[in-house]
Protein backbone atom coordinates (compact mmCIF):
# COMPACT_ATOMS: atom_id res chain seq x y z
CA UNK A 1 0.00 0.00 0.00
CA UNK A 2 1.06 3.29 -1.25
CA UNK A 3 1.14 6.36 1.31
CA UNK A 4 2.81 9.32 0.72
CA UNK A 5 2.86 12.73 3.08
CA UNK A 6 3.33 15.84 1.96
CA UNK A 7 4.32 19.02 3.70
CA UNK A 8 2.53 22.08 2.18
CA UNK A 9 2.17 25.85 2.02
CA UNK A 10 -0.54 26.63 3.75
CA UNK A 11 -1.39 30.35 2.73
CA UNK A 12 -3.34 32.33 5.60
CA UNK A 13 -3.84 35.85 3.92
CA UNK A 14 -5.20 37.38 0.54
CA UNK A 15 -1.94 36.30 -1.17
CA UNK A 16 -0.01 33.75 -3.70
CA UNK A 17 2.72 30.81 -2.26
CA UNK A 18 4.17 28.44 -4.71
CA UNK A 19 1.51 25.69 -3.59
CA UNK A 20 -1.87 27.82 -3.17
CA UNK A 21 -3.29 30.80 -3.92
CA UNK A 22 -6.24 31.67 -1.04
CA UNK A 23 -9.38 33.68 -1.61
CA UNK A 24 -11.52 32.68 0.66
CA UNK A 25 -12.76 35.41 3.18
CA UNK A 26 -10.06 35.63 6.59
CA UNK A 27 -13.03 33.62 9.09
CA UNK A 28 -13.95 31.26 6.03
CA UNK A 29 -9.91 30.75 5.78
CA UNK A 30 -9.76 30.04 9.60
CA UNK A 31 -12.39 27.85 9.48
CA UNK A 32 -10.86 25.46 7.02
CA UNK A 33 -7.16 25.53 7.13
CA UNK A 34 -6.94 27.09 11.51
CA UNK A 35 -7.50 22.90 13.07
CA UNK A 36 -4.05 20.97 13.50
CA UNK A 37 -3.00 18.18 12.09
CA UNK A 38 -4.90 18.68 8.50
CA UNK A 39 -7.87 18.81 9.77
CA UNK A 40 -10.25 21.44 8.11
CA UNK A 41 -13.32 22.38 9.81
CA UNK A 42 -13.61 19.04 10.86
CA UNK A 43 -12.44 17.44 7.48
CA UNK A 44 -9.22 15.68 7.63
CA UNK A 45 -7.53 16.45 3.92
CA UNK A 46 -4.85 14.33 4.94
CA UNK A 47 -6.97 11.03 5.10
CA UNK A 48 -7.95 12.11 2.18
CA UNK A 49 -5.12 12.84 0.43
CA UNK A 50 -3.63 9.50 1.73
CA UNK A 51 -6.99 6.97 0.14
CA UNK A 52 -6.66 9.25 -3.27
CA UNK A 53 -3.05 8.96 -3.75
CA UNK A 54 -3.30 4.52 -3.31
CA UNK A 55 -6.28 4.49 -5.13
CA UNK A 56 -4.88 6.69 -8.19
CA UNK A 57 -1.33 5.30 -8.33
CA UNK A 58 -3.05 1.91 -8.13
CA UNK A 59 -5.45 2.72 -11.38
CA UNK A 60 -2.94 4.39 -13.64
CA UNK A 61 -1.61 1.28 -14.66
CA UNK A 62 -4.15 -1.11 -15.06
CA UNK A 63 -7.71 1.14 -15.83
CA UNK A 64 -8.94 -1.01 -19.47
CA UNK A 65 -8.13 2.41 -20.99
CA UNK A 66 -5.08 4.45 -19.91
CA UNK A 67 -6.07 7.42 -18.15
CA UNK A 68 -4.04 10.36 -16.20
CA UNK A 69 -3.92 11.42 -12.67
CA UNK A 70 -5.24 14.56 -13.84
CA UNK A 71 -8.59 12.94 -15.35
CA UNK A 72 -9.13 10.75 -12.75
CA UNK A 73 -8.53 13.57 -10.18
CA UNK A 74 -10.88 15.99 -12.09
CA UNK A 75 -13.60 12.80 -12.52
CA UNK A 76 -13.80 12.53 -9.17
CA UNK A 77 -14.08 16.49 -8.11
CA UNK A 78 -16.81 16.85 -10.57
CA UNK A 79 -18.72 15.18 -7.91
CA UNK A 80 -18.82 18.61 -5.69
CA UNK A 81 -21.13 19.89 -8.08
CA UNK A 82 -23.58 16.85 -7.46
CA UNK A 83 -23.74 17.53 -3.22
CA UNK A 84 -24.04 21.04 -3.62
CA UNK A 85 -24.87 23.17 -6.82
CA UNK A 86 -23.00 25.96 -5.52
CA UNK A 87 -19.26 24.32 -5.82
CA UNK A 88 -17.47 23.60 -9.11
CA UNK A 89 -13.84 22.52 -9.61
CA UNK A 90 -12.40 23.35 -12.71
CA UNK A 91 -8.82 22.73 -14.31
CA UNK A 92 -7.00 25.87 -15.41
CA UNK A 93 -3.76 25.68 -17.69
CA UNK A 94 -3.46 21.84 -17.38
CA UNK A 95 -2.35 21.87 -13.45
CA UNK A 96 -4.05 24.51 -11.76
CA UNK A 97 -7.34 22.97 -9.86
CA UNK A 98 -9.79 26.24 -9.04
CA UNK A 99 -13.05 25.83 -6.39
CA UNK A 100 -15.78 27.94 -7.64
CA UNK A 101 -18.31 29.04 -5.32
CA UNK A 102 -20.99 30.22 -6.76
CA UNK A 103 -19.14 30.82 -9.84
CA UNK A 104 -16.49 32.91 -8.04
CA UNK A 105 -12.79 31.64 -7.40
CA UNK A 106 -12.84 30.78 -3.94
CA UNK A 107 -9.51 28.19 -3.80
CA UNK A 108 -6.98 27.04 -5.96
CA UNK A 109 -3.89 24.66 -5.71
CA UNK A 110 -1.03 24.03 -7.85
CA UNK A 111 -0.81 20.07 -8.99
CA UNK A 112 2.20 18.79 -11.07
CA UNK A 113 3.43 15.67 -12.48
CA UNK A 114 1.99 12.06 -13.27
CA UNK A 115 2.05 10.40 -10.19
CA UNK A 116 -1.03 10.17 -8.00
CA UNK A 117 0.48 11.94 -4.96
CA UNK A 118 0.17 15.83 -5.77
CA UNK A 119 -3.31 15.41 -7.88
CA UNK A 120 -4.50 13.56 -4.55
CA UNK A 121 -3.50 16.15 -2.54
CA UNK A 122 -4.66 19.10 -4.53
CA UNK A 123 -7.75 16.99 -4.57
CA UNK A 124 -8.21 16.77 -0.88
CA UNK A 125 -7.26 20.61 -0.13
CA UNK A 126 -10.10 21.29 -2.84
CA UNK A 127 -12.49 19.17 -1.37
CA UNK A 128 -11.50 20.51 2.35
CA UNK A 129 -12.04 24.39 1.46
CA UNK A 130 -15.06 23.12 -0.53
CA UNK A 131 -16.40 21.47 2.79
CA UNK A 132 -15.78 24.70 4.60
CA UNK A 133 -17.94 26.77 2.42
CA UNK A 134 -20.77 24.19 2.05
CA UNK A 135 -23.07 22.90 4.83
CA UNK A 136 -24.73 20.52 2.19
CA UNK A 137 -20.99 19.06 2.46
CA UNK A 138 -20.51 18.81 6.15
CA UNK A 139 -24.30 17.55 6.55
CA UNK A 140 -23.14 14.28 5.14
CA UNK A 141 -19.81 14.59 6.46
CA UNK A 142 -16.25 13.25 5.08
CA UNK A 143 -16.56 9.35 4.84
CA UNK A 144 -19.86 10.60 1.76
CA UNK A 145 -17.88 12.88 0.56
CA UNK A 146 -14.99 10.25 -0.07
CA UNK A 147 -17.77 7.82 -1.87
CA UNK A 148 -19.10 10.42 -3.85
CA UNK A 149 -15.90 11.56 -5.27
CA UNK A 150 -15.03 8.14 -5.88
CA UNK A 151 -18.39 7.04 -7.78
CA UNK A 152 -17.86 10.01 -10.37
CA UNK A 153 -14.19 8.78 -10.57
CA UNK A 154 -14.94 5.72 -11.25
CA UNK A 155 -18.29 6.25 -13.31
CA UNK A 156 -15.98 7.65 -16.17
CA UNK A 157 -14.07 4.19 -16.22
CA UNK A 158 -16.69 1.82 -16.57
CA UNK A 159 -19.90 0.56 -14.99
CA UNK A 160 -18.65 -2.06 -12.86
CA UNK A 161 -15.40 -0.30 -10.79
CA UNK A 162 -16.59 1.14 -7.35
CA UNK A 163 -15.84 2.17 -4.52
CA UNK A 164 -16.63 0.69 -1.09
CA UNK A 165 -16.36 2.66 2.24
CA UNK A 166 -15.14 1.08 5.11
CA UNK A 167 -18.67 -0.30 7.00
CA UNK A 168 -19.43 -1.77 3.76
CA UNK A 169 -16.50 -3.51 2.96
CA UNK A 170 -16.55 -5.45 6.14
CA UNK A 171 -19.46 -6.85 5.08
CA UNK A 172 -18.40 -7.42 1.77
CA UNK A 173 -15.57 -9.65 3.01
CA UNK A 174 -17.33 -11.42 5.06
CA UNK A 175 -19.35 -12.66 2.03
CA UNK A 176 -16.47 -12.94 -0.09
CA UNK A 177 -14.00 -15.02 2.78
CA UNK A 178 -17.15 -16.13 4.99
CA UNK A 179 -16.72 -16.73 8.50
CA UNK A 180 -15.08 -18.88 11.10
CA UNK A 181 -17.88 -22.15 12.42
CA UNK A 182 -18.63 -25.00 12.13
CA UNK A 183 -20.25 -25.03 8.29
CA UNK A 184 -24.55 -25.39 9.13
CA UNK A 185 -27.13 -22.99 8.46
CA UNK A 186 -30.19 -23.03 11.10
CA UNK A 187 -33.96 -21.97 10.89
CA UNK A 188 -36.65 -21.86 13.52
CA UNK A 189 -38.83 -24.84 14.27
CA UNK A 190 -40.83 -23.45 17.15
CA UNK A 191 -39.32 -23.31 19.73
CA UNK A 192 -36.10 -25.44 18.49
CA UNK A 193 -33.74 -24.61 16.17
CA UNK A 194 -32.90 -26.88 13.60
CA UNK A 195 -30.22 -27.50 10.91
CA UNK A 196 -31.31 -26.29 7.22
CA UNK A 197 -28.23 -27.23 5.43
CA UNK A 198 -25.01 -28.42 6.30
CA UNK A 199 -21.48 -27.66 4.03
CA UNK A 200 -19.85 -30.43 2.21
CA UNK A 201 -16.80 -31.51 3.98
CA UNK A 202 -17.34 -28.96 7.07
CA UNK A 203 -16.81 -29.79 10.59
CA UNK A 204 -20.70 -29.98 10.88
CA UNK A 205 -20.66 -32.35 8.37
CA UNK A 206 -17.54 -34.62 8.90
CA UNK A 207 -19.39 -34.71 12.68
CA UNK A 208 -22.42 -36.21 10.98
CA UNK A 209 -25.09 -33.23 11.41
CA UNK A 210 -27.68 -33.92 8.83
CA UNK A 211 -30.86 -31.34 7.55
CA UNK A 212 -33.39 -31.30 9.99
CA UNK A 213 -31.07 -32.16 13.48
CA UNK A 214 -31.98 -30.34 16.73
CA UNK A 215 -29.51 -28.25 18.28
CA UNK A 216 -30.01 -28.88 21.73
CA UNK A 217 -26.63 -27.03 23.50
CA UNK A 218 -23.90 -25.15 22.78
CA UNK A 219 -20.84 -25.33 24.92
CA UNK A 220 -23.26 -26.22 28.27
CA UNK A 221 -25.87 -23.86 27.41
CA UNK A 222 -28.70 -24.68 26.28
CA UNK A 223 -30.30 -24.24 22.65
CA UNK A 224 -33.42 -24.47 23.41
CA UNK A 225 -36.26 -21.53 23.66
CA UNK A 226 -33.58 -18.98 21.79
CA UNK A 227 -33.95 -18.13 18.27
CA UNK A 228 -32.12 -19.24 15.63
CA UNK A 229 -29.75 -16.20 15.07
CA UNK A 230 -28.61 -16.02 18.70
CA UNK A 231 -27.68 -19.71 18.62
CA UNK A 232 -26.45 -19.23 15.04
CA UNK A 233 -23.61 -17.00 16.91
CA UNK A 234 -23.14 -19.42 20.05
CA UNK A 235 -22.08 -21.77 17.47
CA UNK A 236 -19.53 -19.15 15.13
CA UNK A 237 -16.34 -17.78 16.87
CA UNK A 238 -12.43 -16.83 16.20
CA UNK A 239 -11.14 -19.28 13.54
CA UNK A 240 -9.62 -22.49 15.02
CA UNK A 241 -11.38 -22.59 18.44
CA UNK A 242 -13.54 -25.32 19.65
CA UNK A 243 -17.10 -25.22 19.83
CA UNK A 244 -18.74 -28.42 22.00
CA UNK A 245 -21.98 -29.39 20.94
CA UNK A 246 -25.27 -31.50 20.97
CA UNK A 247 -28.15 -32.30 18.89
CA UNK A 248 -31.20 -34.51 18.55
CA UNK A 249 -30.79 -36.33 15.00
CA UNK A 250 -33.70 -37.13 13.23
CA UNK A 251 -34.20 -40.03 14.17
CA UNK A 252 -34.68 -39.38 18.11
CA UNK A 253 -31.14 -40.26 19.31
CA UNK A 254 -28.92 -37.61 20.97
CA UNK A 255 -25.67 -36.87 19.44
CA UNK A 256 -22.68 -34.52 20.79
CA UNK A 257 -19.16 -33.66 19.73
CA UNK A 258 -16.74 -31.03 20.04
CA UNK A 259 -15.55 -29.51 16.71
CA UNK A 260 -13.16 -27.11 16.18
CA UNK A 261 -14.56 -23.86 13.75
CA UNK A 262 -12.84 -23.02 10.54
CA UNK A 263 -13.17 -20.31 7.82
CA UNK A 264 -16.27 -21.32 6.33
CA UNK A 265 -16.76 -19.67 2.90
CA UNK A 266 -20.72 -19.04 1.96
CA UNK A 267 -22.23 -22.39 0.47
CA UNK A 268 -23.15 -21.50 -3.24
CA UNK A 269 -23.59 -25.26 -4.42
CA UNK A 270 -27.27 -26.96 -3.85
CA UNK A 271 -27.77 -30.62 -5.54
CA UNK A 272 -30.80 -32.39 -6.08
CA UNK A 273 -31.95 -35.26 -7.95
CA UNK A 274 -35.29 -35.94 -9.84
CA UNK A 275 -35.04 -39.60 -11.46
CA UNK A 276 -31.76 -40.07 -13.60
CA UNK A 277 -30.69 -36.59 -13.94
CA UNK A 278 -28.57 -34.52 -11.79
CA UNK A 279 -29.41 -31.16 -11.04
CA UNK A 280 -27.17 -28.41 -9.18
CA UNK A 281 -28.04 -25.24 -8.75
CA UNK A 282 -24.97 -23.07 -8.49
CA UNK A 283 -25.63 -19.32 -6.40
CA UNK A 284 -22.17 -18.14 -7.06
CA UNK A 285 -18.34 -18.86 -7.21
CA UNK A 286 -16.83 -18.78 -3.62
CA UNK A 287 -13.68 -20.18 -2.87
CA UNK A 288 -14.76 -23.81 -2.80
CA UNK A 289 -17.79 -23.58 -5.32
CA UNK A 290 -15.70 -25.91 -7.96
CA UNK A 291 -14.53 -28.62 -4.93
CA UNK A 292 -18.17 -29.21 -4.31
CA UNK A 293 -19.47 -29.60 -7.59
CA UNK A 294 -16.67 -31.77 -8.52
CA UNK A 295 -17.66 -33.82 -5.07
CA UNK A 296 -21.36 -33.68 -6.17
CA UNK A 297 -20.98 -35.24 -9.27
CA UNK A 298 -18.28 -38.02 -7.86
CA UNK A 299 -20.86 -39.31 -5.34
CA UNK A 300 -23.27 -39.66 -7.02
CA UNK A 301 -21.69 -41.10 -9.95
CA UNK A 302 -21.36 -43.65 -7.36
CA UNK A 303 -24.43 -44.24 -6.62
CA UNK A 304 -26.06 -47.35 -7.94
CA UNK A 305 -28.88 -45.10 -9.65
CA UNK A 306 -27.74 -44.42 -13.07
CA UNK A 307 -26.97 -41.13 -14.17
CA UNK A 308 -28.31 -40.02 -17.91
CA UNK A 309 -27.96 -36.17 -17.26
CA UNK A 310 -26.55 -33.05 -15.32
CA UNK A 311 -27.93 -30.19 -15.05
CA UNK A 312 -26.20 -26.91 -13.76
CA UNK A 313 -28.68 -23.89 -12.92
CA UNK A 314 -27.22 -20.93 -13.38
CA UNK A 315 -30.04 -18.69 -13.00
CA UNK A 316 -29.54 -15.79 -11.60
CA UNK A 317 -26.01 -16.05 -10.56
CA UNK A 318 -24.63 -13.24 -10.51
CA UNK A 319 -20.60 -14.41 -10.70
CA UNK A 320 -17.78 -14.60 -7.93
CA UNK A 321 -14.66 -15.87 -8.11
CA UNK A 322 -13.24 -16.00 -11.99
CA UNK A 323 -10.37 -19.10 -10.92
CA UNK A 324 -13.53 -21.20 -9.54
CA UNK A 325 -15.56 -20.91 -12.81
CA UNK A 326 -12.28 -21.81 -14.71
CA UNK A 327 -11.88 -24.54 -12.58
CA UNK A 328 -15.25 -26.06 -12.29
CA UNK A 329 -15.50 -25.73 -15.95
CA UNK A 330 -11.87 -27.46 -16.39
CA UNK A 331 -13.46 -30.85 -13.99
CA UNK A 332 -16.06 -30.94 -17.31
CA UNK A 333 -13.95 -30.26 -19.96
CA UNK A 334 -11.03 -32.16 -22.12
CA UNK A 335 -7.36 -30.56 -23.09
CA UNK A 336 -8.27 -27.22 -24.32
CA UNK A 337 -8.93 -23.59 -23.83
CA UNK A 338 -11.72 -22.47 -21.37
CA UNK A 339 -11.47 -18.48 -21.02
CA UNK A 340 -8.96 -16.01 -22.36
CA UNK A 341 -8.47 -12.47 -20.78
CA UNK A 342 -6.76 -9.54 -21.88
CA UNK A 343 -6.05 -5.74 -20.41
CA UNK A 344 -3.30 -3.20 -19.91
CA UNK A 345 -1.29 -4.96 -17.22
CA UNK A 346 0.74 -7.68 -17.96
CA UNK A 347 -1.08 -9.63 -15.69
CA UNK A 348 -4.18 -10.29 -17.45
CA UNK A 349 -3.31 -11.17 -20.61
CA UNK A 350 -3.82 -14.84 -19.56
CA UNK A 351 -5.27 -17.89 -21.62
CA UNK A 352 -6.78 -21.13 -19.22
CA UNK A 353 -6.62 -24.43 -20.35
CA UNK A 354 -8.54 -27.33 -19.00
CA UNK A 355 -6.52 -30.26 -18.24
CA UNK A 356 -8.08 -33.03 -19.50
CA UNK A 357 -10.11 -34.60 -16.12
CA UNK A 358 -13.66 -34.93 -17.69
CA UNK A 359 -15.12 -36.27 -14.64
CA UNK A 360 -18.74 -37.19 -16.45
CA UNK A 361 -17.11 -38.12 -19.45
CA UNK A 362 -20.34 -39.26 -21.79
CA UNK A 363 -23.48 -37.69 -19.60
CA UNK A 364 -25.20 -35.30 -21.38
CA UNK A 365 -25.29 -31.45 -19.52
CA UNK A 366 -27.74 -28.84 -20.38
CA UNK A 367 -26.38 -25.39 -18.89
CA UNK A 368 -29.39 -22.96 -17.39
CA UNK A 369 -29.34 -19.17 -17.91
CA UNK A 370 -31.26 -15.88 -17.48
CA UNK A 371 -30.63 -12.32 -17.48
CA UNK A 372 -29.46 -12.64 -14.33
CA UNK A 373 -26.75 -14.37 -15.13
CA UNK A 374 -23.35 -12.59 -14.97
CA UNK A 375 -19.86 -12.38 -14.86
CA UNK A 376 -17.82 -15.59 -13.46
CA UNK A 377 -21.46 -17.54 -14.21
CA UNK A 378 -20.94 -16.79 -17.54
CA UNK A 379 -17.87 -17.86 -17.89
CA UNK A 380 -18.91 -21.24 -17.29
CA UNK A 381 -21.89 -21.10 -19.69
CA UNK A 382 -19.39 -19.85 -22.61
CA UNK A 383 -16.83 -22.37 -21.60
CA UNK A 384 -18.99 -25.56 -22.10
CA UNK A 385 -20.78 -23.89 -24.83
CA UNK A 386 -17.74 -23.08 -27.17
CA UNK A 387 -16.07 -26.00 -26.36
CA UNK A 388 -19.57 -28.30 -27.30
CA UNK A 389 -19.73 -30.30 -23.87
CA UNK A 390 -22.79 -29.25 -22.90
CA UNK A 391 -26.10 -27.15 -24.53
CA UNK A 392 -27.20 -23.81 -23.22
CA UNK A 393 -30.80 -23.13 -22.21
CA UNK A 394 -32.68 -20.08 -21.31
CA UNK A 395 -32.27 -16.44 -22.22
CA UNK A 396 -29.53 -13.92 -23.03
CA UNK A 397 -27.27 -13.50 -20.27
CA UNK A 398 -26.00 -10.47 -18.69
CA UNK A 399 -23.45 -9.91 -20.33
CA UNK A 400 -20.19 -8.90 -17.55
CA UNK A 401 -17.12 -9.97 -19.09
CA UNK A 402 -14.72 -8.49 -17.19
CA UNK A 403 -12.42 -9.17 -14.29
CA UNK A 404 -11.94 -6.68 -10.99
CA UNK A 405 -8.96 -6.53 -8.59
CA UNK A 406 -9.57 -5.36 -5.46
CA UNK A 407 -7.32 -2.35 -3.54
CA UNK A 408 -7.49 -2.03 0.13
CA UNK A 409 -7.30 1.48 0.99
CA UNK A 410 -5.59 3.26 3.90
CA UNK A 411 -9.34 4.21 4.91
CA UNK A 412 -10.30 0.45 5.37
CA UNK A 413 -12.26 0.58 2.62
CA UNK A 414 -11.96 -1.52 -0.47
CA UNK A 415 -11.38 -0.11 -4.47
CA UNK A 416 -12.56 -2.66 -6.78
CA UNK A 417 -10.67 -1.97 -10.02
CA UNK A 418 -11.89 -3.13 -13.92
CA UNK A 419 -8.69 -4.13 -15.26
CA UNK A 420 -9.07 -7.03 -17.96
CA UNK A 421 -11.94 -7.92 -20.55
CA UNK A 422 -13.15 -11.41 -20.60
CA UNK A 423 -13.35 -13.55 -24.36
CA UNK A 424 -14.86 -17.11 -24.82
CA UNK A 425 -13.15 -20.07 -25.99
CA UNK A 426 -14.46 -19.06 -29.35
CA UNK A 427 -12.45 -15.60 -29.37
CA UNK A 428 -15.95 -13.58 -28.82
CA UNK A 429 -16.26 -11.18 -25.93
CA UNK A 430 -18.48 -11.69 -23.19
CA UNK A 431 -19.10 -7.99 -22.11
CA UNK A 432 -22.07 -6.92 -23.40
CA UNK A 433 -22.94 -9.69 -25.72
CA UNK A 434 -23.56 -11.81 -22.74
CA UNK A 435 -23.69 -15.67 -23.62
CA UNK A 436 -26.79 -16.93 -26.35
CA UNK A 437 -28.27 -20.22 -25.20
CA UNK A 438 -28.64 -23.30 -27.76
CA UNK A 439 -32.35 -23.11 -26.41
CA UNK A 440 -34.27 -20.12 -25.94
CA UNK A 441 -36.79 -20.37 -23.56
CA UNK A 442 -37.62 -16.20 -23.15
CA UNK A 443 -39.92 -16.26 -26.69
CA UNK A 444 -42.42 -18.85 -24.65
CA UNK A 445 -44.24 -21.62 -24.69
CA UNK A 446 -45.13 -21.90 -28.02
CA UNK A 447 -41.68 -21.03 -29.55
CA UNK A 448 -40.02 -23.52 -26.90
CA UNK A 449 -42.27 -26.20 -28.30
CA UNK A 450 -41.27 -25.07 -31.92
CA UNK A 451 -37.48 -25.43 -31.26
CA UNK A 452 -37.99 -28.94 -29.32
CA UNK A 453 -39.84 -30.17 -32.84
CA UNK A 454 -36.84 -28.78 -34.86
CA UNK A 455 -34.74 -30.40 -32.65
CA UNK A 456 -35.91 -33.83 -33.17
CA UNK A 457 -35.88 -33.48 -36.72
CA UNK A 458 -32.12 -33.01 -36.54
CA UNK A 459 -32.38 -28.93 -36.93
CA UNK A 460 -31.30 -26.51 -34.26
CA UNK A 461 -33.50 -23.70 -34.71
CA UNK A 462 -31.21 -20.73 -32.72
CA UNK A 463 -28.17 -21.97 -34.99
CA UNK A 464 -27.64 -18.71 -37.07
CA UNK A 465 -28.10 -16.58 -34.52
CA UNK A 466 -25.95 -18.61 -32.47
CA UNK A 467 -23.20 -18.52 -35.30
CA UNK A 468 -23.50 -14.82 -35.84
CA UNK A 469 -23.05 -14.44 -31.89
CA UNK A 470 -20.07 -16.55 -31.64
CA UNK A 471 -18.23 -14.53 -34.39
CA UNK A 472 -18.41 -11.34 -33.34
CA UNK A 473 -15.41 -9.30 -31.96
CA UNK A 474 -15.17 -6.31 -29.76
CA UNK A 475 -15.07 -3.61 -30.51
CA UNK A 476 -19.25 -3.39 -30.96
CA UNK A 477 -21.66 -0.53 -31.38
CA UNK A 478 -24.60 -0.30 -29.25
CA UNK A 479 -26.62 -1.30 -32.47
CA UNK A 480 -24.77 -4.30 -33.43
CA UNK A 481 -25.00 -5.47 -29.51
CA UNK A 482 -29.07 -4.99 -29.64
CA UNK A 483 -29.31 -6.86 -33.44
CA UNK A 484 -26.85 -9.96 -32.41
CA UNK A 485 -29.43 -10.29 -29.09
CA UNK A 486 -32.52 -9.92 -29.79
CA UNK A 487 -33.71 -13.73 -31.11
CA UNK A 488 -33.40 -14.69 -27.65
CA UNK A 489 -33.92 -11.49 -25.21
CA UNK A 490 -32.24 -11.53 -21.67
CA UNK A 491 -35.20 -12.63 -19.28
CA UNK A 492 -36.45 -13.77 -15.66
CA UNK A 493 -35.99 -17.64 -15.18
CA UNK A 494 -38.90 -19.80 -16.05
CA UNK A 495 -40.73 -22.48 -14.11
CA UNK A 496 -40.98 -24.61 -17.01
CA UNK A 497 -36.85 -24.51 -17.84
CA UNK A 498 -35.94 -27.59 -16.15
CA UNK A 499 -38.75 -29.62 -17.40
CA UNK A 500 -37.76 -28.26 -20.67
CA UNK A 501 -34.08 -29.33 -20.12
CA UNK A 502 -35.06 -32.75 -18.37
CA UNK A 503 -37.54 -33.26 -21.68
CA UNK A 504 -33.76 -32.77 -23.62
CA UNK A 505 -31.33 -34.61 -21.85
CA UNK A 506 -34.11 -37.52 -21.68
CA UNK A 507 -33.93 -37.36 -25.98
CA UNK A 508 -30.47 -38.31 -27.44
CA UNK A 509 -31.07 -37.54 -30.55
CA UNK A 510 -32.33 -34.06 -29.71
CA UNK A 511 -29.49 -32.99 -27.31
CA UNK A 512 -27.39 -34.59 -30.16
CA UNK A 513 -28.81 -32.03 -32.38
CA UNK A 514 -28.71 -28.89 -30.32
CA UNK A 515 -24.81 -29.37 -29.28
CA UNK A 516 -23.18 -27.27 -32.17
CA UNK A 517 -19.53 -28.70 -33.00
CA UNK A 518 -17.30 -28.35 -30.62
CA UNK A 519 -13.91 -25.87 -31.86
CA UNK A 520 -11.65 -27.44 -34.20
CA UNK A 521 -8.47 -26.89 -32.59
CA UNK A 522 -8.79 -26.24 -29.07
CA UNK A 523 -6.24 -26.16 -27.49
Amino acid sequence: MIQIVFLLCFCLAEATCAQCQVLLPATMRQAAFGQPGGQAGGFDDDALAAVQTEAIDFMLPRTLDAVTAAQLTMWGLSGLTSIDPALAAILVRDNDVQLLVRGRLAFDVTASGSDGAPWAKAAAKIAAAAYAASPAMRQIGQQAVTKVLFDEMLAHIDPYSRYLPPFEAVGDRDRRVGHAGIGVTLYQRGRSVAVRDVIIGSPGALAGIVPGDVIQWVNGKTALNRDHASVDAMLNGPEGTEVRMGWRNRDGTLSGATLTRIMIPPETVFPRRSGDVVIIEITGFSQTTDEHVIKVIRDTLKDAQKVTGIILDLRGNRGGLLRTAVATADAFLPLGVVVQTAGRAPETNRIWRSGGGEIAKGVRMVVLVDGGTASAAEVLAAALADRGRAVVMGSSTFGKGVVQTIDPLPDGGELFLTWSRILAPRGWPIQSLGVMPRICTSLGDEAVQRQLAALANGRLEMAAAVKRHDAARAPLSPDQIVAIREPCPAADPRNRDLEVAQTLIAAPASYAAALLEPMADAR
